[in-house]
């Protein structure tokens, strides 16, 4: 049975489980797909996870049947081309304020006539199991562009952000949005503010017909942003997972 694409399984009829991984380790990667998450995004921005490991990670993700996701540092949008070239299915922007930002990521995003993505996709060929030909011409359509929306300025443009071409959804990022609306720089995920300004980016998102995801640390804010109408919300990290899972497991013993 043939895998749907990401953009598929994100339109599906219930949210995508999409994890996060900072750990710079294939084998942890492939083991969070088979203990249930369908998508597993690396972090390159914060996580330990540079572009030596990141393709053997992506090869991971995929080999076990997931779809593997790619955040990149800030402004380096000359990574995502590479990432995708390795079998990235969406590649997600960091601190992204303007059109001007969103056209110069979506240009390394996308294959001409539509951006300036350089042609030289062996990898993913390779974990798609498409020919190089289906893979070249279905590429811009079933590979997402994505940015973050954590400004204020980012509000501020978020509908001349939205209307670039080649940009296929927007990803909040609660603590820095949070920080960034505070008068004192202070986050606060439950702040009426914080919450306004996700659920216009949900509204707005939807109104251009772009995903939108958002960054959940637990369960319960992945449940909240989810009501809000996000398409996905990414659940806590691998670091914290292990954490609360060792945590858990000594309590057990020691009662």
């Amino acid at each position: 049975m043939e895998r749907p694409s990401l953009r598929a399984a994100l339109a599906g009829a219930r949210p995508l489980r999409v994890g996060w991984s900072c750990l710079p380790d294939p084998l942890a990667a492939e083991i969070m797909v088979r203990a249930g998450f369908e998508a597993v995004l690396l972090d390159l921005q914060h996580g330990v996870i540079d572009m030596g490991v990141a393709p053997a990670m992506l090869a991971a993700v995929r080999a076990a049947g997931g779809h593997a996701l790619a955040r990149i540092p800030v402004g380096e949008y000359q990574s995502a081309s590479r990432l995708l070239d390795w079998g990235a299915e969406m590649v997600v922007a960091p601190m992204i304020e303007t059109a001007d930002d969103a056209r110069a990521f979506a240009a390394f995003m996308k294959y001409p006539p539509d951006g300036q993505r350089s042609y030289g996709p062996a990898r993913a060929v390779q974990l798609s199991g498409l020919s190089a030909d289906a893979y070249r011409t279905s590429a811009n359509g079933s590979t997402l562009a994505v940015v973050m929306i954590e400004t204020r300025a980012a509000l501020a443009n978020l509908d001349a952000i939205l209307a670039v071409p080649g940009i296929d959804g927007v990803f909040v990022g609660p603590y820095d949005l949070s920080i960034a609306l505070s008068p004192d720089g202070e986050p606060g995920l439950d702040r009426s503010d914080t919450i306004a300004a996700m659920e216009r980016v949900v509204r707005q998102a939807k109104a251009a017909g772009k995903v939108c995801g958002a960054f959940g640390a637990n369960a319960a804010l992945v449940r909240r942003y989810l009501g809000l109408g996000f398409t996905f919300a990414t659940l806590s990290t691998d670091m914290d997972l292990l954490a609360v899972a060792t945590r858990a497991a000594i309590a057990e013993v020691e009662g």
